[in-house]
Order: structure tokens, then sequence, then C-alpha cells
């Protein structure tokens, strides 16, 4: 059994410095800070919900 090492191994462990300056970059390109916060929320909760399948797909038999 191989993991696959991708990029999405650098997401499993984001800082909470890491989560303030994308909520800044989504402002500075016109978001509100509502806008933005709701954008990160929604992106954990997908990554929560779909964290089962993906897992799946980083083992390689």
């Amino acid at each position: 059994m191989i993991e696959n090492t991708s990029e999405l191994d650098s997401f499993e462990n984001v800082t909470e410095e890491e989560i303030i300056s994308l909520w800044r970059s989504f402002k500075s390109n016109g978001l509100s800070g509502d806008q933005a916060w709701h954008v990160i929320v929604t992106g954990i909760a997908l990554d929560m919900a779909f964290a089962r399948s993906r897992s799946l797909n980083q083992v390689e038999h």
C-alpha cells in the first residue's frame, strides 16, 4: 500500500493564520467580510463532508 502525497496534503493542517490570510484575500477581491467568511466556512464544510471519499482516493493498492 502506497500513500499518494499530493497538494491536498497541505490542506489537512491549515492554521488560523492561513485562514485569516485567505479571508483578507477574499475581502481584497471585493467580497464583504461576511461573504468571505461564508466562503471559507462553506469550503471547510465541504471538505469535511467529502473527507472520507478523499482519503479513500489517496491510498493506492
